[in-house]
């Protein structure tokens, strides 16, 4: 049984972690949770003449430096002139070249968004009439590559390390403080300590070069590392290393004094390592909920507290896992994990798993924003993923609570059975002494001392080999007793399996923290169809909708501008208003105007009639010359309340 169990073992968890590589592995470029809603020019605009400038608009304020955005005329040349700046908010423009001929631009652009990650992307624009271009108008990829890879690959180690040094420290302390003393244990956290070194020192190194070029040179890049560290990421990376110097004394602690200690002194200390734990495990887990999704969005100031209390119930659950599993297949036979440490243990991890689903369930509404985003984007299937692992981790867990409750205690067993067997040789030696005193006082002991003259220090080497031997025959004797309680085999099996799942589990959290949410992407998506499709045919009618809130109670919704046939000439206008639910509203008072800026025509002003609830129609709006239109409509919904709002139509 027991020469077949660990093979068994090795094979299991090289299995789980060659699955979670595979996740790893087709993770692909990061996607970031900053998004492009809009542009000027549009995507596939053609406009009579050069702007002066291109300017971009993001779902949250980016970093950039000089080459962030290049705009590159049909032969590949650079035509932008100095860098971005910020116009406002998150809108970025870059100057161009005046005087540039007709012809297709291609405008590419590479950030990194406020939550720290990567976002690439180009399109065109034309000036005159579309042409030719040597230029590939594919998006870049973003934090993929080598770098990418290997970043990802830090990512994951850097969690799984934190899990263990947190959750195995949290099991020694909360469940099992005579664990402090055991090898293998300490061996465990301080290999979630030197991982956890180690990811960090590796994700600072490769930043720069992970949201800029790409490029193995670059990691070793002096004065981008110095860039880097000016960051938020960077700045976030090294309070980690700094923040793992005290966990380092806090290990130190836990399995010097506090291990030393007896039971009574145990307790007093206990208070106090747990407490300063929690400060540097807290601590540690801010280092990513302020760098990452939570710092940006929806709710900031509550996701980073909230993010803080979901890593560390992940690593409690998982490191304890992990730490009761090695306890469990490779801690000393004469110290088995008792049978109150691993249901103090389902205790804690049955907490871990109400905290997980209380802020998990905050996280998903907050990432998603609706229903749909669970199947239309990437990042709600890979939630659905993640919410299907953690169902099948409590059933497992289910199932250990089970084998918990019928474990038998073989620690007691074992140590009865022990105290008899030396009871026994105990009484069997008194007896052998006392039947040979004569005849040992007879042979004197000079036969003795020449045994002793003659085998000189010969004897030493044979009698440590001697006791080595009966320490493994009795370290083997024991481990067949501790594996003879077919619940606590039954039991060990069940924390492989959490432990596995818990693997493929991690690998798919760190996937999913490098994905785009949800509910930034359908805003995305729907920004990016309204602002980079065509706005109309070159003939025929044109609509345009555009959302409003005038600030004020009932103060939002949508209005509706359709222009027939949008041609030079007499056209007929036709504005409908809808509430947020989609029925027709009547609000006081619209306005609309329609502009040319590239001839410096308008504002022309448009008055059109109210019709019926929410319709209002003008016949016979004069429109002089073909080209892109600003049609802007105002929106006035009380005395004071009223805003403009515009969009853009290209009239035939």
């Amino acid at each position: 049984m027991t020469q077949t169990t660990a093979p068994r073992v090795r094979t299991l968890v090289l299995l789980f972690l060659a699955a979670a590589c595979a996740l790893l592995a087709g993770a692909g470029p990061a996607s970031a949770h900053a998004a492009l809603t809009g542009s000027d020019p549009r995507q596939g605009a053609v406009v009579d003449r050069a702007p002066a400038q291109v300017s971009l608009t993001f779902s949250e304020s980016v970093s950039m430096d000089d080459d962030s955005v290049r705009v590159l005329d049909p032969k590949g040349k650079r035509v932008d002139d100095g860098g971005p700046t910020g116009t406002g908010g998150t809108t970025y423009a870059v100057k161009l070249h005046a005087g540039l001929p007709d012809g297709t631009y291609t405008v590419t652009y590479q950030v990194v968004s406020a939550d720290s990650h990567p976002v690439a992307g180009a399109y065109t624009f034309s000036v005159g009439a579309p042409s030719e271009t040597s230029v590939s108008a594919t998006a870049q990829a973003a934090g993929g590559g080598f770098i990418g890879g290997l970043y990802g690959v830090g990512r994951y180690v850097s969690y799984a390390g934190f899990a263990v040094l947190v959750g195995g420290a949290a099991f020694v302390l909360a469940c099992w403080p005579r664990g402090a003393g055991v090898r293998v244990v300490q061996r465990f956290v301080v290999s979630g300590w030197l991982a956890l070194t180690a990811a960090t020192l590796l994700l600072l190194l490769l930043r720069g070069s992970y949201t800029g070029s790409g490029k193995v040179a670059d990691v070793f890049d002096l004065g981008l590392l110095g860039e880097v560290l000016q960051t938020k990421t960077g700045a976030a990376l090294v309070s980690r290393l700094l923040l793992l110097a005290a966990a380092a004394l806090f290990v130190a602690v836990l399995f010097g004094a506090y291990d030393k200690r007896e039971d009574e002194e145990r307790r007093d200390l206990t208070f106090g390592l747990a407490v300063g734990g929690t400060v540097v495990a807290a601590g540690l887990a801010a280092t990513w909920a302020m760098s990452e999704h939570a710092s940006v969005g929806l709710q900031a100031g509550l996701a980073m507290p909230v993010d803080v209390v979901h890593l560390i119930a992940v690593a409690t659950w998982f490191g304890g896992l992990a730490a009761l599993l090695v306890a469990l297949y490779r801690g000393p036979a004469d110290t088995p994990v008792p049978t109150d440490a691993v249901r103090r243990f389902s205790a804690v991890a049955f907490g871990s798993v109400v905290a997980l689903v209380v802020t998990g369930t905050y996280q998903s509404w907050r990432q998603l924003g609706s229903w749909t985003a669970f199947t239309d984007t990437r990042y709600g299937q890979l939630l659905l993923v993640k919410i299907a692992l953690v169902a099948v981790l409590v059933g497992i867990a289910y199932f250990s609570r089970r084998w918990t409750a019928r474990l038998a205690d073989t620690a007691a067993v074992v140590v009865r059975q022990r105290g008899k067997a030396r009871g026994e040789r105990e009484k069997a030696g008194a007896k052998a002494s006392g039947g040979s005193k004569g005849s040992g006082n007879a042979k004197g002991t000079g036969a003795s001392k020449g045994s002793g003259n003659a085998k000189g220090s010969g004897g030493s080497p044979r009698a440590a080999q001697l006791a080595r031997q009966r320490a493994a025959v009795d370290a083997a004797r024991q481990k067949r007793q501790r594996d003879a309680d077919p619940h606590r085999f039954a039991l060990r099996r069940s924390v492989l399996a959490e432990a596995g799942v818990a693997v493929v589990l991690l690998a798919v959290t760190t996937v999913l923290t490098q994905t785009e949410p949800g509910r930034t992407q359908e805003e995305a998506t729907a920004a990016g169809a309204s602002s980079t499709a065509p706005s109309t045919p070159s003939t025929g009618a044109v609509t345009l909708d555009m959302p409003f809130d005038t600030g004020g109670q009932d103060g939002k919704g949508l209005v509706r501008v359709e222009l027939d046939p949008a041609r030079v000439g007499a056209n007929d206008l036709h504005l409908y208003v809808e509430g947020p639910d989609g029925t027709a509203v009547d609000v006081p008072e619209v306005k609309v105007a329609l502009t040319q800026e590239a001839k410096d025509i308008g504002p022309l002003p448009v008055a059109p009639d109210h019709v019926t609830t929410g319709h209002w129609s003008a016949s016979g709006v004069q429109i002089p010359v073909a080209g892109d239109w600003e049609v802007a409509v105002t929106v006035r919904t009380s005395d004071i309340d009223q805003v403009t709002v515009s969009k853009n139509a290209q009239i035939g």
